[in-house]
């Protein structure tokens, strides 16, 4: 599936915050710059979906804070592990 994102980076720790809309909120310790916080969202999502970083992509918007990521779940299982 393509799962929608938003991600806040600078943040204190990295957390789920929640359903906006259709689009997961996410807040990343990690950077802007350099790519940083997109591995650490990868690599984060991953963890808490129990995937490999590797499984997931970013396909759309890397350089802003919306963006679309591929997972290799079903909406329903990504709303399981994610309530609303």
């Amino acid at each position: 599936m393509i799962l929608s994102v938003i991600i806040i980076p600078n943040a204190s720790r990295d957390e789920i915050v929640g359903w906006q809309g259709e689009s997961l909120k996410i807040r990343i310790a990690a950077p802007p710059v350099e790519g940083k916080a997109n591995e650490a969202v990868l690599r984060f999502l991953a963890k808490q979906l129990d995937l490999a970083p590797s499984d997931l992509s970013i396909v759309g918007g890397a350089t802003g804070k919306r963006k679309k990521m591929k997972i290799p779940l079903t909406e329903e299982d990504v709303r399981e592990v994610f309530p609303k």
